[in-house]
């Protein structure tokens, strides 16, 4: 079967990381990246072999000068493939929309934007069939992506009656917090529900789940606590059972020192993964507690690389070069060494 030809647009936190991805596959192929940058950033892509384009005749400028090999403009990249990932800031994805659907090329977009843009939101264990063949997805964030595994893992054992969630939110990613960011304060975001309720609700309706959310001055990932209502008095190892049957979800325990977001980081460093990235949501077992029908557990979500697996399986289902969801996870989980 011919691979399928993916362009990359926006090669920025999760631009490079979704290329990279897309390299290791071997029923797709990255067509090329696309960018308006011109620093260390870029010039990297063009180190590991990829293809460049520049997104508009003022970056074209600016990266030919910079000594940088373009293969063409956004226009050409978009006539060699088959499908789009956009990464790009959720101000220039909107606009690029118009782009996509004019060229008539499936495109998947990311979590910064809204589920009306393209009608349809992706979690790869929750509704992978449901974007089989489609135009258009778009991957929901990086912390939608966490509560979505955890949850779907439960109401899958029949477990979930309803869930509360309360997530202390990393300020700024690691690479820009020298641009802004908080420091010495707490920023609660003044909604109840937080957004990312709301955004669970658009890849599964029948989630009875509400969130908070708070700022915290760090960069390194987010935490979750929370409380979930139980269909009947499980125990503990019911609860452990569900969460083992997402590939998605390791578990951690607390007394193996892994007690805080930065020892966590360490390990997946020295496991070897690219950057320290941690696909996974990495929950407390041994912090995990059942008391009758409630269930309090927490975890951490790497925000760089959460969505990069989901990424890959939505390419899969809106280009149909795999049918079955399990089939998809298992061949990215093996990409990404994800065991």
């Amino acid at each position: 079967m011919m691979k399928k030809k993916i362009a990359l647009i926006g090669y920025g936190v999760i631009g490079k990381r979704v290329a990279d991805a897309i390299a290791r596959q071997d029923d797709m192929e990255l067509a090329g990246v696309c960018d308006v940058i011109s620093d260390w950033r870029i010039q990297t892509a063009v180190k590991k072999g990829y293809s460049v384009y520049a997104a508009t005749e003022d970056a074209q400028d600016s990266m030919q000068k910079a000594g940088i090999s373009l293969a063409g403009n956004m226009a050409d990249l978009l006539g060699v493939a088959h499908l789009v990932v956009d990464c790009t800031p959720k101000k220039i994805a909107a606009q690029n929309v118009e782009i996509y659907k004019e060229r008539g090329i499936k495109f998947i977009l990311q979590g910064g934007e809204k589920h009306e843009t393209t009608g349809h939101s992706f979690s790869a264990e929750n509704n992978y069939a449901s974007a089989l063949n489609r135009d258009s997805t778009r991957v929901v964030s990086c912390n939608t992506t966490s509560i979505l595994r955890t949850l779907t893992a439960l109401k899958k054992a029949g477990l979930l009656q309803s869930a509360r969630g309360t997530l202390l939110r990393r300020a700024t990613d690691p690479w820009e917090s020298h641009l802004g960011g908080i420091m010495n304060t707490l920023v609660p975001e003044k909604d109840i529900p937080s957004h990312q309720g709301p955004d669970a609700q658009s890849v599964d309706s029948e989630l009875d789940i509400v969130t908070m959310a708070v700022k915290v001055p760090q960069t390194l990932s987010h935490l979750h606590y929370w409380n979930v209502r139980l269909t009947w008095k499980a125990d503990k190892k019911e609860v452990i059972e569900a969460f083992q049957t997402s590939t998605r979800i390791t578990l951690i325990n607390y007394s193996d020192g892994l007690v805080s977001n930065n020892t966590i980081k360490e390990k997946y460093l020295d496991m070897g993964r690219p950057w320290g990235d941690m696909y996974e949501v990495a929950l407390w077992q041994d912090m995990l507690k059942v008391e009758g029908d409630e269930l309090y557990y927490a975890y951490v979500v790497d925000n760089q690389a959460i969505v990069i697996p989901e990424t890959i399986d939505a390419i899969r289902a809106l280009t149909g070069i795999e049918k079955s969801a399990v089939s998809s996870i298992k061949k990215t989980n093996e990409s990404l060494g994800i065991i």
